[in-house]
C-alpha cells in the first residue's frame, strides 16, 4: 500500500482556523454565538482570589481566643485598608489599650473565636480572555470560554518564544535568504510583526524590542541567542510564557536557513494586513507549534477543511525536508515505494522519492519529511 501518515506543517493561503479560548477557572462568558470579534475583544472573564493574610489577633492583644470577636473594630466582609485598625483591646479602665492594624488592603474573610485568628483576603485579580482571532464566535462553553473561528492564511513555524500578539505584517527584506541586521530595524517597525529572511542577529532582536515591535517571523536564528536574549537557558518542552516584549517565530530551524519561498511569498502577499501570532511551542506529547494567522476578507468557509496529517502522504503531496543535506527545502512526492530500503547507515526504513524545486528526484526516509498543507 503506497500510503503513509506523517506529521504535518501547515502553510496555507486560505483555510478555516478555530481556537478554543478558555478561562483558567470558572467565570462568565460575555459574548454570544455569531458575534463578530476582533483579536482584542474580551470574550470571557473571571476573578482570581487574592492572597490571604493570617493575623493572630489573640496573641497581639494578649487575650483569649473567645474574646477576639468582642475586640474587633471590623467585622466579616468589611473592607479594610493597609494600616487601618481592625481590633483593639479593652485595656484597664479604658487605658493601656493594645491595637492590631491591617497588614494589607482587602476584606475581612473570617474571625475565629477558636483560634483567635483573623483572615484578611487581598482584592481579587480580574482575568480576561480575548478572542485572539479576527473572526466570529461559533460555540459557547458556559462558565469556561468560547470557540472562535476565522478564515484566512495560516502559517506554522518550527519554534517560537513569547505570547500572543496581533499587529500588521511588515516585510523588511526582499528575499527569503536575506539576513535581518540591526541597521534594518527602525521606528517604522514599532507595533509591527516584522518578516525577515534567512536569519536574524541578536542585535537586531534587541533593537526590535527597543523600538517596540510586536513580533518577528524569520527563517532561522542562532540557538545560543535565545539564552542571551532571555537571560537564561530555555527548555525544549514548552515555550510561550516568556516576557521580553517581543514574540518570535522561527519557520525553518536554528542557524542560517532561508525561509521557504512559499512561506515568504505568502507572508509578503499579506503585507499591511493585521495578523494574530503566537510563539507557544510544545515539543513533547500534544505538540503545539508557533503560528501566524492572517484573516482574509469575508467569513465564507473554504470548500473543505484540510488536515494534512489525516490525509497522509500520497503521490503529489507537498512536503518539507527536515534533515540534511536538503534541510528546509519544499519538495513534491514523486512516488512511495512499498518495500523498505537499506539506507547508507545500514538501517532498513521505508522511503519516498521526492522531486526538488530544481527537478531532481531524490530518495529520502519517510521520517525525514513533514507534510506541508497546500
Amino acid at each position: 500500500m503506497a500510503h503513509a501518515y506523517t506529521s504535518g506543517l501547515r502553510v496555507s493561503p486560505r483555510t478555516v482556523v478555530a481556537r478554543t479560548r478558555r478561562l483558567p477557572l470558572s467565570g462568565q462568558v460575555v459574548v454570544q454565538v455569531d458575534d463578530r470579534v476582533r483579536p482584542d475583544t474580551v470574550v470571557a472573564e473571571t476573578y482570581l482570589p487574592g492572597p490571604v493574610h493570617n493575623v493572630n489577633v489573640a496573641n497581639a492583644l494578649a487575650i483569649a481566643p473567645e474574646d477576639v470577636p468582642g475586640c474587633m473594630l471590623k467585622q466579616r466582609n468589611d473592607s479594610v485598608e493597609k494600616g487601618e485598625l481592625i481590633a483593639e483591646s479593652k485595656g484597664i479602665f479604658g487605658l493601656f489599650k493594645s491595637a492590631v492594624r491591617c497588614p494589607e488592603r482587602g476584606t475581612v474573610e473570617m474571625v475565629s473565636d477558636v483560634t483567635g485568628q483573623v483572615l484578611i483576603r487581598e482584592p481579587s485579580t480580574p482575568v480576561r480572555i480575548n478572542a485572539y482571532l479576527d473572526g466570529r464566535i461559533t460555540e459557547l462553553l458556559p462558565g469556561e470560554g468560547v470557540m472562535v473561528e476565522t478564515v484566512g492564511a495560516f502559517i506554522q513555524g518550527i519554534f517560537g518564544i513569547g505570547g500572543e500578539v496581533h499587529a500588521p505584517i511588515n516585510q523588511i527584506v526582499q528575499s527569503p535568504d536575506e539576513e535581518v541586521t540591526e541597521e534594518m530595524v527602525d521606528a517604522r517597525c514599532a507595533g509591527q510583526i516584522v518578516c525577515g529572511g534567512s536569519m536574524i542577529t541578536l542585535d537586531a532582536l534587541r533593537k526590535l524590542i527597543r523600538v517596540g515591535a510586536s513580533g518577528v517571523v524569520v527563517g532561522g536564528m542562532q540557538y545560543h541567542d535565545i539564552g542571551d536574549l532571555l537571560g537564561y537557558q530555555i527548555g525544549v518542552a514548552v515555550t510561550g510564557g516568556e516576557d521580553i516584549g517581543l514574540t518570535v517565530v522561527v519557520t525553518e530551524g536554528f542557524g542560517r536557513l532561508p525561509m521557504a519561498e512559499r512561506t515568504f511569498d505568502l507572508i509578503g502577499s499579506m503585507e499591511g494586513r493585521e495578523a494574530s501570532m503566537s510563539g507557544a511551542t510544545q515539543i513533547r506529547a500534544g505538540v503545539i507549534r508557533p503560528e501566524i494567522i492572517i484573516k482574509t476578507d469575508g467569513f465564507e468557509e473554504p470548500q473543505a477543511r484540510s488536515d494534512p496529517a489525516a490525509r497522509g502522504l500520497v503521490s503529489g503531496s507537498l512536503v518539507r525536508l527536515i534533515r540534511k543535506p536538503w534541510f528546509g527545502e519544499i519538495a513534491t512526492v514523486a512516488s512511495l515505494p512499498e518495500q523498505p530500503v537499506r539506507l547508507p547507515t545500514g538501517a532498513l526504513a521505508r522511503v519516498l522519492e521526492v522531486r526538488r524545486t530544481n527537478g531532481e528526484i531524490v530518495t529520502v526516509p519517510r521520517a525525514n519529511v513533514e507534510i506541508v498543507e497546500s
